[in-house]
C-alpha cells in the first residue's frame, strides 16, 4: 500500500473538521511533515496539541494564514518552501449585517457577501497554487433549490482543477467535493439540517469528516490521478 513516507503535507484549514481529519490521516500514513494553517493562532495551537497527543511519527507545524488576503497567501506559499501535497479545506460562510452566518446561501443578499465565498474557496487556492513549489513528479452537479451560489463555487473549482492540472503537470491537482457532514458547519441548526437532508441521501445519514478525509488521502497517495473531481456525498447524486 502507498504511504506518505518522506512527504510534506500542507493543510489549509487544518485546525478543525475535514482539514484536521486529513492532518491525522497524513500522520497515520507516515508523512514526515504536516503543516496546518488557519487564521486563528489559538485554534492552531490547540490543533497541534491534539495531533501530537496521537503520538504518531512525523513533525507537526502550524502557520497563521488569513486565506482572504492574497498577499498573505503568496507569502505563505513562498515561506513553506518545497512541499509534496497541499490540501485546501478552508472556506468562510458569508456573514449578514449582524455578523451571523448566512445559511442557506439563498439568503445571500449582496455582492460582498457572495464574493466572500469565492475569496477563500476559489481565489485562495488559485493564488496558493500559482506560487507554491512542489517536489517533482507529483455540489455543482445536483444543486438544491436556493444553492445557486454554492453550486457556482463548486463548478468554478471544477474548471480551476482541470486548468491547473494542465498548467502545473506533472504536479497533480484534484478536487474533493464533500456532501452533508455531521460537523459544526450549521451551528445550532445542525440537527435540523441533518434530519431534513438525510432523507435525500442514499445512505440516510450525514458523513463524518474522517470519512471525507479518506478521499484526500487517496488522491495524495495515488500517483496516477489528476484533474478529477471526487464527490463524497453518500449517494445524494443518485436520488
Amino acid at each position: 500500500m502507498a504511504t506518505l513516507q518522506n512527504k510534506t503535507v500542507v493543510v489549509v484549514g487544518g485546525s478543525s473538521g475535514i482539514g484536521f481529519a486529513v492532518a491525522i490521516g497524513a500522520l497515520q500514513s507516515l508523512a514526515s511533515v504536516v503543516i496546518i494553517a488557519s487564521s486563528n493562532k489559538s485554534r492552531i495551537d490547540d490543533a497541534i496539541a491534539r495531533l501530537k497527543a496521537y503520538n504518531l511519527p512525523g513533525e507537526v507545524r502550524g502557520e497563521v494564514l488569513d486565506a482572504k488576503d492574497s498577499n498573505a497567501v503568496k507569502t505563505f506559499a513562498v515561506a513553506i518552501g518545497t512541499v509534496d501535497h497541499i490540501v485546501w479545506t478552508s472556506g468562510d460562510v458569508p456573514k449578514d449585517e449582524h455578523g451571523s452566518g448566512v445559511l442557506p446561501y439563498s439568503n445571500v443578499g449582496s455582492v460582498d457577501q457572495g464574493q466572500g465565498i469565492f475569496t477563500v474557496r476559489f481565489w485562495g487556492p488559485f493564488i496558493l497554487a500559482k506560487h507554491a513549489k512542489f517536489h517533482p513528479g507529483l455540489v455543482g452537479q445536483r444543486p438544491a433549490p436556493g444553492s445557486t451560489l454554492a453550486s457556482s463555487v463548486t463548478t468554478a473549482l471544477e474548471g480551476l482543477t482541470r486548468g491547473l492540472a494542465l498548467d502545473l503537470a506533472p504536479v497533480r491537482v484534484n478536487l474533493i467535493c464533500p456532501g452533508l457532514l455531521t460537523d459544526n458547519m450549521f451551528g445550532e441548526r445542525k440537527e435540523q439540517v441533518i434530519k431534513t437532508y438525510s432523507e435525500k441521501i442514499l445512505l440516510k445519514r450525514g458523513g463524518d469528516p474522517s470519512e471525507c478525509a479518506e478521499a484526500y488521502l487517496f488522491v495524495m497517495k495515488c500517483g496516477y490521478i489528476t484533474g478529477q473531481t471526487i464527490n463524497i456525498e453518500g449517494g445524494y447524486l443518485l436520488l
